[in-house]
């Protein structure tokens, strides 16, 4: 096996670590330990942004109305042609007071021949357009105001435009073939011209909120690279430059979320106000991924390990490689890359072989019971404390472990690096120093032979 894996990257002189000095082999098999697709395509491709882009459509979903706070006026149109535009006011939002004229001018050209010239009657600072005593719209002040013209001026131009119009379809309206034919132009006349005005508010802001997101994302990817730039100069923890350039980092993305919203014309009240009826919702939605994110920002702060430390977490065991909000990577002994998520690291058992940067070893010698214990127990101190790798303080030591029915086991203790590398390498050599001085020394281990005895008697 290559020191280099098993040490997870190459060591720093004064047993520091380098940023970049991880090597992975071409070979290495990536596990992901979690189960959803789009959670291992986040992880891939950088996790949180994608996340939160995701979020922002959900917020396009699930609050349609809300990019309508800046968009209030409506459009008012019979059999496809437009008539007036309409303004919010403080009971019905635009698109409902234009849907509301329509249907009312569609019931007047039920009875084609009846209708009668628009009138204009003054109620407060409101104008009401009826038709044979049957109301058709009121013209508010916003409406005057939005226009910039005074209400009396406005109101006269809504009636010739219902008289036109209403007199042109009420001619067209006069057989019931014709009746049929225009309503199904109209339909359809109606639904694109409504298609083509959504559209041209709707794209100029989705552009918009891209060129956003586009900007921002730059800056993100900037900020991090300076941010590197300077840790590297000035700082030698691997940790604290992770865990502060992953907060800018996402910092930079979350406002470009929040101008990108903007962008598209969202109302930052009732977004708060939607947001709030359905936390809950999403809550527990997004249970495992928002645990996942809070783990990663607590393991970063708290740093229970740090980046090139060798841990083992449950069943997985090897360096760790980075440690990002949403899962921590760790390389295997053998090569491959395990992403454990955080919330499983933050809530499992962890232990940090090398939090400490020595390590006690144990290696055990079994002895035939006629065997001279004491000068068996001090050739293998000697042994074990002059191996490769045995640190000289604290010593090496010797106790009888267990007795067994056919040998004594000897423990032989010693410290060395807390690396595996180096602590396997020391295992071994100090193995191999206690044989060679028990064979000088000619001290025989235990023969596992079994040997049966039968004696035969003879009878007389």
């Amino acid at each position: 096996m290559s020191p280099d894996l098993e040490n997870g990257s190459r060591r720093h002189p004064r047993g520091k670590l380098r940023a970049g000095d991880h090597r992975e082999p071409k070979a290495a098999s990536h596990i992901f330990l979690m189960d959803h697709p789009l959670t291992v395509t986040a992880m891939k491709t950088g996790g949180l942004p994608l996340l939160l882009a995701l979020g922002l459509t959900l917020l396009l979903a699930a609050f349609p109305d809300s990019s309508r706070a800046q968009t209030s006026r409506a459009t008012v149109r019979l059999d496809g042609r437009a008539l007036f535009q309409v303004s919010a006011d403080n009971r019905d939002q635009a698109r409902s007071r234009a849907d509301e004229i329509e249907r009312r001018l569609n019931r007047l050209l039920e009875t084609p021949k009846l209708i009668e010239p628009v009138k204009i009657e003054q109620q407060g600072d409101a104008r009401l357009l009826s038709v044979a005593g049957r109301p058709l719209a009121a013209l508010l002040p916003d409406d005057a105001s939005d226009n910039g013209i005074t209400g009396d001026a406005l109101a006269a131009e809504w009636k010739n435009a219902i008289d036109a119009t209403l007199a042109q379809a009420a001619t067209r309206r006069l057989s019931a073939w014709g009746r049929f034919a225009v309503e199904t132009q109209a339909s359809v006349e109606t639904a694109f011209a409504r298609l083509l005005e959504s559209a041209i508010v709707i794209i100029p802001r989705l552009l918009a909120s891209l060129l956003v997101l586009l900007s921002f994302w730059m800056i993100a990817a900037l900020v991090r690279w300076l941010m590197r730039l300077v840790f590297h100069r000035f700082v030698s923890d691997l940790t604290v430059e992770n865990l502060i350039k992953q907060v800018a980092y996402y910092t930079v993305w979350a406002i470009g979320l929040i101008v990108a919203t903007s962008a598209l014309g969202f109302d930052p009240q009732a977004l708060a106000t939607g947001l709030g009826l359905t936390s809950v919702a999403l809550g527990f939605a997004l249970k495992d991924i928002l645990s996942n994110f809070v783990a990663g920002i607590l393991i970063l702060a708290m740093r229970p390990f740090k980046i090139g430390d060798q841990i083992v977490i449950g069943n997985t065991e090897g360096g760790v490689e980075r440690i990002n909000l949403r899962a921590t990577h760790i390389r295997t002994y053998d090569g491959r890359a395990v992403l454990v998520p955080n919330a499983e690291v933050f809530t499992s058992r962890v232990t940090n072989n090398t939090e400490s940067p020595v390590r006690r070893g144990v290696i055990e010698i079994p002895l035939d019971y006629q065997t001279d214990l004491k000068s068996a127990a001090n050739i293998m101190r000697r042994a074990a404390q002059n191996a490769d790798g045995v640190l000289a303080d604290p010593p090496a030591n010797v106790r009888v472990r267990e007795l067994k029915e056919d040998a004594i086991i000897l423990e032989a203790r010693f410290w060395t690096d807390s690396r595996r590398s180096d602590f396997v390498l020391t295992c071994s050599n100090v193995r191999t120093a206690v044989v060679e001085a028990f064979k000088t020394a000619r001290l025989a281990l235990p023969d596992p032979s079994v040997r049966v005895l039968v004696s035969h008697s003879t009878e007389r």
